[in-house]
């Protein structure tokens, strides 16, 4: 299954300052990985998930991976990844098929479709959206943020959405779950403030690089996590 994408979040207790500090030492050793194509070590947003403060309790990995094969060993056997299985008290992994992509991130588009995967109008979709904002620009995209955080929360058909990003306040992204497409259509094409603040984004050059991103959601697996650690 090649080009196969997947997010784990990590919510953690007792252990964020060390999930903090791993923001900067993990990815060294995660670039080796066999299998593994690209590769984001991502923040947070709080309160609904696009809040200006981080949620310094959530963190997630996400991967791009040559197969389904890699993508398992990884994530269950690598040990970076098993110490933060060990150190978190929940995890929620999606597993995804990149349907449609355009745009760049670090340079790249890491969600190219490299194969049809099954289609159908009423399966599960994923939305991944990416962008560095213009150092001059920064003070409109999160006057927006509002605005557009309660569009997304009371569009008909989403599941689940979160603000996810490299480093606070100017490399933002953010993954949304839909029932399928007609529900990520209708929101993306019909939500007016939603598409006044895509037009705005373009008009004013909010971005420096970004991406847009649609993929066919596989499998969204949860686990508490017992421990003493917590």
């Amino acid at each position: 299954m090649e080009g196969l994408t997947t997010i784990t979040f990590f919510k953690f207790r007792k252990n964020k300052r060390w999930a903090f500090t791993q923001m900067g030492l993990a990815p060294r050793k995660l670039q080796q990985s066999q299998g593994l194509r690209f590769f984001k070590l991502l923040g947070t947003g709080g309160g609904n998930g696009f809040s200006l403060w981080p949620d310094f309790g959530t963190y997630a990995f996400l991967g791009v991976w040559d197969n389904s094969n890699a993508a398992e060993k990884f994530l269950n056997h690598n040990p970076i990844i098993k110490t933060y299985r060990q150190k978190s008290y929940l995890t929620r992994t999606i597993k995804m098929l990149p349907l449609k992509s355009h745009g760049f991130w670090s340079g790249q588009n890491p969600f190219k479709a490299y194969s049809s995967p099954p289609t159908g109008l009423n399966m599960p979709v994923a939305v991944i959206t990416r962008a560095s904002l213009r150092p001059a620009r920064l003070l409109s995209f999160w006057k927006s943020v509002p605005a557009a955080s309660k569009a997304i929360e009371n569009a008909e058909g989403v599941q689940f959405f979160k603000g996810i990003g490299e480093w606070p306040l100017v490399q933002q992204a953010t993954l949304s779950l839909w029932e399928n497409f007609d529900a990520v259509k209708q929101f993306a094409y019909n939500e007016k403030t939603h598409a006044n603040i895509v037009k705005k984004t373009r008009t004013q050059n909010w971005y420096s690089e970004d991406l847009f991103a649609r993929f066919q959601v596989l499998s969204d697996t949860g686990s508490v996590i017992v421990k003493p650690s917590q």
